[in-house]
């Protein structure tokens, strides 16, 4: 039983986290903390959380979970905000995608890492903010990484593996290097290359014409693009090194495809699509598989 769970941040990530674990029971009392009252009062309202403060030292106060689910850009601020008011019993975890900032931005401001901040990422969340788009299911049957250091107790850990259980989540652990360099892959060049999509065809001559027809495939695709600019502009910048490593490959793989066309060589491009749509095809079966298990 968490006693005060405090949520920095209270939009989709931190909010669900709020629902899941007051319907399970977890929580004694949500605390939310975030620069803008009226998301406050409106996640007040909802039930989403018992109180609020917009002051982080204020706020975590007694806390015995406080749960980071700011832009990565703010978490050396929030770090510092809270350094000298957090009780002997805190626990610290957090929801960014990018794990190597988290780690150096706590460094940074504690002078080592603590013993006591477990990082995290849960695999989960939708193209909308606020926390009127949370959802006490947004973690079931869904991944989360924790990505524990050296320094890292393990006490904290296993708190934090069942608080995300409580909430229904898969919890694995990884390490902070290899985790960012798996969602440079899988998440974050996905959203690079929609938002790289979406905005060249929007700087084209006729792009009201080009957007009107768009069928359901494009829609699909870009849906991501939708996604928060100022989160996924420290995303990339936080990751840098494994999402350029990962853009330098995709950009060598789209130059051999536009080669292969430009000659008109069917034989590679039916290899590409084959060899594409069975790895798709397995993913797809051990997403199939996961849910229900």
């Amino acid at each position: 039983m968490i006693k005060r769970l405090v949520v920095i941040g209270v939009g989709l990530i931190g909010g669900s986290l709020a629902r899941a674990l007051r319907e399970a029971g977890a929580a004694e009392e949500i605390i939310g903390c975030g620069r803008s009252r009226e998301n406050l009062e409106k996640a007040l309202e909802l039930g989403v959380i018992d109180g609020y403060s917009q002051d982080i030292a204020e706020a975590v106060e007694g806390a015995d979970m406080i749960f980071l689910a700011t832009p990565l850009g703010a978490m050396k601020d929030a770090f510092s905000a809270m350094r000298g008011h957090l009780a002997p019993q805190a626990v610290i975890t957090d929801g960014g995608s990018c794990k190597g900032s988290v780690v150096a931005d706590a460094k940074a401001v504690f002078g080592q890492m603590p013993p006591m901040l477990v990082p995290g990422h849960p695999i989960a969340g939708k193209e909308k903010n606020g926390v009127e788009a949370s959802s006490v299911a947004l973690y079931r049957n869904r991944r989360v990484i924790l990505t524990p250091v050296e320094e890292t107790d393990l006490q904290p850990t296993a708190r934090v593996r069942r608080m995300w259980e409580a909430c229904g989540a898969e919890v694995s652990e990884m390490s902070v290097e290899h985790h960012d360099e798996v969602l440079a892959a899988t998440s974050h060049l996905p959203h690079m290359l929609a938002f790289g999509l979406v905005d060249t065809l929007a700087r084209m001559e006729g792009k009201d014409e080009i957007f009107r027809y768009a069928a359901g495939g494009f829609r699909d695709f870009t849906r991501i693009a939708s996604s928060n600019p100022v989160m996924w502009r420290d995303i990339c910048v936080a990751n840098g090194p494994a999402l350029s490593k990962m853009l330098a490959a995709f950009a060598e793989e789209m130059n051999d495809l536009a080669q292969t066309i430009a000659k008109g060589d069917g034989e590679h491009l039916l290899e590409v699509f084959a060899r594409a749509k069975a790895a798709r095809d397995r993913f797809v079966d051990g997403l199939d598989n996961d849910s229900t298990t």
